[in-house]
Parts: C-alpha cells; sequence; structure tokens
C-alpha cells in the first residue's frame, strides 16, 4: 500500500520558527514533526510513502531520511512552485494509484487513531474517498466538515455546502482513497482538494466522497500551525498507541520534563532557568538564561503565547 504526506507548505502562521526549519521538521518532543505522520503511515501498511517538498526542502529530506520507519520506502516530489493541496496530489497520482488503496495525511499535525480500521471501513463502504473526521469542540476554530445520515460529505466549512447535512467532524487531514479517485482530478495544475476536487465529485457522485466521524476515544488530534500550538504539543501531546515518540526521543539523546523537551544536541548549561521551554538541536542556553513560554531556536530565545494561557 502506498501513502502520501501533503508538506511543501511555506509554514507562514508558524514565523518566526519556520525561517529557519520547514514546519514538518520542527521538533515536537525532540523528533521532527513529520516522523508522526511516517510511523503512523508503517503502523498501518504502508510500504511506500512520497512527501512533496518545497520551503527549505533540504532540511525535511534530511529529517525524513534519518528518522523514517526502515521498511517504509519514501521519494519526494519537489514543487518548484507551490501546487496547493490538490495539485500536489495530482502531480503524484500516478505513483499513488498504483495501488487498490492508498493513506494521504497532512504534515502539520499529529493524529492518534486506529488507522487500519479506518481503511478497512473505506473499503467496506465503496466509496472513492473517505476523511476521517473527530468529534470535536474545536471545530468552531478549525473548521468542519458536514456529513449525510449516510457519511456522505454534504459539507466543506463555509466554502461549499450541498444540502442535507446531519453530522459534522472536525477534519483530521487523514484520508483513505480508492485507485479509482484519481480518475476525477481537476485537469489543472493548481488546485484545493477539498472544494476544486471533492467538493465537484460529491455533487456528481454522493455516494463517492465520505467521512467517519471518530469520538474523542477513538482520535486525538494535534495541530502544530502556529507557535502557540506548537508550545502545547511539546509539553501536551497525549500518548500515541501506535509509536512510543518519547522512548525514541530519550535514546537519541532528548531532555523531556514537565519544564523542558530540548532536542537530541541542544546545550542547556548548569544554572539556567527554563519553565516550559523547548531548544532545539544545536542551541546553546547560557547558565544565565531566564526563560518561560517559548523556544530556542535559530541562536535567539522565541517567545510562544500557549494557547492554554490565551482560552
Amino acid at each position: 500500500m502506498r501513502g502520501m504526506i501533503v508538506a511543501a507548505g511555506l509554514g507562514t502562521r508558524m514565523r518566526p520558527l519556520t525561517n529557519w526549519l520547514p514546519k514538518p521538521a520542527v521538533p515536537v518532543r525532540g523528533l521532527p514533526l513529520i516522523a508522526y505522520g511516517l510511523e503512523l503511515l508503517a503502523s498501518a501498511g504502508v510500504s511506500e510513502a512520497v512527501i512533496n517538498v518545497h520551503h527549505h526542502a533540504d532540511r525535511l529530506i534530511e529529517a525524513v531520511d534519518r528518522l523514517r520507519p526502515p521498511k517504509l520506502g519514501i521519494r519526494f516530489s519537489h514543487e518548484r512552485d507551490l501546487l496547493h493541496t490538490g495539485g500536489a496530489i495530482r502531480r503524484v497520482a500516478s505513483f499513488l494509484r498504483e495501488s487498490e488503496y492508498c493513506v494521504i495525511l497532512g504534515g502539520d499535525m499529529i493524529v492518534d487513531l486506529d488507522l487500519p480500521a479506518l481503511i478497512h471501513a473505506h473499503r467496506e463502504s465503496g466509496r472513492a474517498i473517505t476523511a476521517a473526521l473527530a468529534d470535536d469542540a474545536r471545530v468552531a476554530s478549525f473548521g468542519s466538515l458536514g456529513l449525510d445520515a449516510a457519511g456522505s460529505l454534504r459539507r466543506v466549512g463555509r466554502r461549499l455546502d450541498l444540502g442535507g447535512e446531519t453530522q459534522r467532524g472536525l477534519y483530521t487531514w487523514v484520508n483513505v482513497l480508492s485507485a479509482r479517485a484519481f480518475e476525477s482530478l481537476p485537469e489543472r495544475e493548481v488546485f484545493n482538494h477539498l472544494e476544486d476536487w471533492w467538493g465537484p465529485l460529491a455533487a456528481q457522485s454522493p455516494e463517492d466522497v465520505g467521512g467517519a466521524v471518530l469520538g474523542a476515544g477513538d482520535c486525538a488530534w494535534t495541530p502544530v500551525g502556529t507557535p502557540a500550538e506548537y508550545l502545547d504539543a511539546n509539553f501536551s501531546l497525549p500518548a500515541l498507541r501506535y509509536f512510543d515518540a518519547d522512548a525514541k526521543a530519550r535514546r537519541l539523546g532528548a531532555r523531556l520534563d514537565e519544564r523542558v523537551v530540548a532536542s537530541p544536541g541542544a546545550m542547556i548549561e548548569p544554572g539556567a532557568q527554563l519553565d516550559r521551554v523547548v531548544v532545539w538541536a544545536g542551541e546553546r542556553v547560557p547558565a544565565s538564561a531566564r526563560a518561560s513560554q517559548g523556544v530556542f531556536a535559530g541562536g535567539r530565545f522565541v517567545a510562544c503565547a500557549s494557547e492554554q494561557e490565551e482560552a
């Protein structure tokens, strides 16, 4: 089975951190963010995956090559100009459609769900496309997809409404596609997959595009899109069913405690007083440092307001 991680965005909402690393390569609890998506794919039996790259592509490729699961083959799709989500998928469609089913993930979040069960449900449904949705109160902040009683897609955020919605869920960016889904790709290079591809397909063929709404006990979704979300992900990430990330990070030399998350290769001098601080690899924190709620990266300290505090 094949898969894809969509990872080529500029990460503008997470600046200045993404001035130094692409968002999928920023360290979360001592590991590059993309490592979590790679492990999720591997845990579901994906043997080959493609990742689209653009911003700081060399740094993302290095992170993937260093930490990819050993049985997961990786190739990269280099985008000189950004193709948006749909265009990125279209560019590698010939690769993805070579397996009967494929999995497509977003590269700027951490999701914990039973991916093999989602793949099985997709197969049983006979759909071309199934999206995993979370029954999550944050739909008001992050938007949602709406489904009818049969689980068919009827709404995409505020951009498309086909009527008939009876349930909704937060879009987790975890998707299972059948090979025939790619037959309906728009004939253009740059487009968004939801409103420009899946929405029109749902209007034409409602039974082909749907979703599965997963309860809180079945899906944990952690966004990593802003500095505040990034800080919270480092200190509030729940344990994952498919990957013991902390154990791996510690084996590599990371420091993980309630006050500090330091990547392997970070140096914190004795005497530094830190509280909810992330330290990237290669950074040196002097003994005189007094810092809280932020990140040492790019040779400086970046303050990050916590989402928990803002709430």
